[in-house]
């Protein structure tokens, strides 16, 4: 069901990058609900069909597409074929995002650069192929995960936190850039959010304990919630909602 009553994007094609799990799941599930058509893809192909058919019981189309963004030629074909699939895409949501945690003297350069190409180069790639269209006409809602780590620098994420910090800058090109043409970008850069990748990084101990008593609602948080703020900014109610970057950090940014 809609959690966000009143919001309609029925007749919308949305494009959500790494769809198999945490976030993406959600944010399918909260678009699809909404009456969005899908454009899905992801690396993992059971996971990102699973996702497909809980949003299919929306009643919506959804097409899945796998895709390795970390190849920028993949990400150039992936958009090729959504476009073949669909004909369009009016709200393109550059989900994906992976860290490999080393210490700075340790980062490698085969992890600096698939962290830089699926965090920071595949969303520009993205909206290359989906945002001339948007421009066409005159509308478009581009909506990019960032992390609280392009805020504030988290230890042994140097390549990480490069590439989130990156992605509020290119955000905000992309929102002077495509502004004047009708299409509004804007970055959501959440504090932890209990995912599977972040259950696999935020193991219990004294680290995640410390982190957790930073946060003054006292917990992490939750996919659903993230999918909320995305649902806003894809829809009519964010028309003057610009380049944007939003914490969703449980007042953590206000401490």
């Amino acid at each position: 069901m809609n959690s966000t009553p009143g919001i309609s994007l029925e007749g919308r094609v949305a494009f959500v990058s790494g769809a198999s799990k945490g976030i993406g799941i959600a944010v399918a599930k909260s678009l699809a609900a909404a009456g969005a058509d899908l454009a899905l893809t992801a690396r993992d192909e059971a996971g990102l069909e699973a996702t497909a058919e809980a949003a299919r019981a929306s009643g919506v189309q959804v097409w899945t597409h796998t895709a390795e963004l970390a190849d920028a030629e993949a990400v150039k074909r992936l958009g090729e074929a959504v476009l073949a699939d669909c004909g369009r895409v009016d709200v393109l949501v550059n989900n994906a995002g992976l860290t490999r945690p080393e210490p700075l003297f340790e980062v490698t350069l085969e992890a600096w650069h698939m962290t830089m190409n699926v965090d920071l180069l595949a969303p520009l790639l993205l909206v290359q192929a989906f945002g001339p269209g948007m421009v066409e006409r005159g509308h478009g809602k581009i909506v990019n995960i960032s992390s609280r780590a392009g805020l504030r620098a988290l230890p042994e994420n140097a390549a990480y936190c490069a590439a989130k910090g990156g992605l509020h800058m290119l955000t905000q090109t992309m929102a002077v850039e495509l502004g004047p043409s009708g299409v509004q970008t804007n970055c959501i850069a959440p504090t932890v959010i209990m995912t599977p990748m972040a259950e696999a990084i935020w193991t219990p101990g004294p680290r995640t304990d410390t982190k957790r008593s930073k946060i003054p609602m006292g917990r992490f948080g939750e996919a659903e919630e993230v999918a909320d703020l995305v649902l806003f900014l894809a829809s009519p109610l964010s028309d003057f909602v610009n380049g944007t970057i939003i914490p969703i950090d449980g007042g953590e940014g206000a401490g």
